[in-house]
């Protein structure tokens, strides 16, 4: 016995004909077998189907709500019932109207205007290019319309004309036999390939493509403060769209190369600095290389390893959304102090006599975070 049809909507028996007809509409969506190729999807179809034929039906949903399947099959039997099918093809026309395939009054014509095909390039960046912006000239091969025929694919003096086969729709309908009837499929004319016109003397230039493939020169403005995760867009500058819409445009990308002491989180730029034990034990004023040149930096005495200090305003701009760029990160500089593999003799009485006065005895450190676990904080943001 076939389910119950109120069932296989997912509606209950008190539904009205629109709840009926959303139901039908998700299902018909789901299981079409022109979109779902999987084992079953074409008997849940025409189970749905079935289903919604005899709901929207008023005298069919009663006599099969007052006698059930039963009832049905004997008024189909006597010619009965069907009433329901314009409003299933208005429904499957208008489901498919986005994907070109069926057509309906309100289904997007193949000849709509389209834009153009975007083109992606990848641009290579130095460390400096990528923190203070950089204008540049870019290459692109990108099709253009073709100037010999201004488009219209005709050779100059001659022109296109209307094919007969579509009537320069660019579209024929077609019927398909399907389980419930007929439908009409609406498919690009064979003829002129969707174009809706006929070439007897195609240009000398494009051959009747009606595009040409050029290169073209740009010059791109990159804003300081970009970095691999970036994309800019030009806009226009892609490929021609169809039938009067809008060109593509050119995403530029990028890549920059790593720089030689400076690396980037975010917008901070960080750089690791190694300093000797004198300087650290005493202090030192020192000058640390930036991005803008080189800035004086403070050591305190006692100064530890993985010590972090702050160069305010020295790493990479922000962008904003609009693409221009704001106040800029800092530079992280991360002390390391080296100890020397090795040492004079003169250098060796030296820490001799230092290591007398500082004891000899080995001091055990309690348990609690150590230097490696400090600097990943930092850098993690919890410290």
């Amino acid at each position: 016995m076939p389910r119950d049809y109120y069932e296989v909507l997912g509606v209950g028996r008190s539904a009205d004909g629109d709840a009926i007809k959303k139901a039908y509409r998700r299902l018909a969506k789901q299981y079409h077998p022109d979109t779902n190729k999987d084992d079953g999807a074409a008997d849940k179809f025409r189970e749905a189907t079935e289903a919604y034929q005899i709901l929207n039906d008023p005298d069919m949903r009663a006599r099969y709500d007052r006698y059930g399947h039963a009832g049905v099959q004997q008024a189909q039997a006597g010619g009965f019932g069907g009433a329901g099918f314009g409003d299933f093809t208005e429904i499957i026309e208008e489901m498919f109207s986005g994907f070109g395939g069926f057509g309906a009054s309100g289904r997007r014509s193949r000849r709509s205007p389209r834009p153009g095909r975007d083109i992606p390039y990848t641009m290579n960046l130095t460390f400096e290019e990528s923190i203070f912006g950089v204008e540049k000239e870019i290459e692109i091969n990108r099709l253009e319309v073709c100037d010999v025929c201004s488009g219209s694919g005709a050779e100059p003096g001659t022109q296109p004309r209307t094919c007969v086969e579509c009537n320069g729709s660019g579209e024929i309908r077609r019927v398909r036999q399907m389980f419930l009837g007929n439908m009409v499929e609406v498919v690009p004319c064979p003829r002129c390939s969707g174009s809706g016109k006929i070439i007897d003397t195609p240009c000398h230039e494009c051959k009747g493509a009606t595009q040409v493939r050029r290169n073209r020169k740009l010059k791109v403005k990159v804003p300081g403060g970009v970095d691999d995760s970036t994309r800019i867009r030009v806009s226009q500058e892609g490929e021609p769209g169809e039938n009067g819409g809008p060109n593509g445009n050119v995403q530029i990308f990028f890549k920059v190369q790593p720089h030689e002491f400076f690396r980037r989180r975010e917008n901070d730029i960080i750089l690791d600095l190694r300093i000797n034990v004198a300087q650290a034990a005493l202090g030192a004023a020192i000058q640390v290389p930036t991005v803008d040149g080189e800035e004086p930096l403070s050591i305190p005495a006692g100064t530890q390893s993985g010590k972090v200090f702050t160069l305010r305003g020295h790493g990479a701009p922000k962008i904003r959304s609009d693409g221009t760029s704001i106040s800029r990160g800092d530079e992280l500089v991360v002390v390391q102090v080296v100890i020397p593999h090795k040492l004079t003799n003169e250098q060796k009485q030296l820490f001799e006599e230092l290591g007398r006065t500082l004891g000899a005895e080995p001091e055990p450190q309690k348990v609690g975070k150590g230097f490696f676990d400090r600097v990943m904080e930092f850098f993690s943001g919890e410290g």
